[in-house]
């Protein structure tokens, strides 16, 4: 017989609302700006559809705010976001 007690259960997130997608998307696009003007490159860990997605709207309104085309690529653990060279 097994012992239920001796299993974790598995994490769940919730999704985050509508509000909550907007007011990240809003500050972490001050953040992740300010790092790309210092650094070159922001990473973040970004494991789920959700934050991949987050962070995709980071990335577009990083662009706006800078004046400069910004890309992000995610790997399904990390994504980068910095500067497109390419299209300078």
């Amino acid at each position: 017989m097994t012992n239920p007690f001796s299993t974790q259960p598995a994490h769940r997130r919730t999704p985050l609302s509508a509000d909550e997608k907007a007011r990240g998307v809003a500050n972490f696009a001050d953040l992740v700006a300010q790092q790309l003007t210092a650094n070159g490159r922001f990473r973040v860990s970004a494991d789920d559809a959700e934050s991949v997605e987050l962070f995709q709207a980071v990335t577009s309104r990083v662009s706006e705010m800078l004046g400069r085309r910004v890309v992000s690529y995610a790997n399904g653990r990390y994504m980068v976001i910095t500067f497109d060279e390419a299209g300078a």
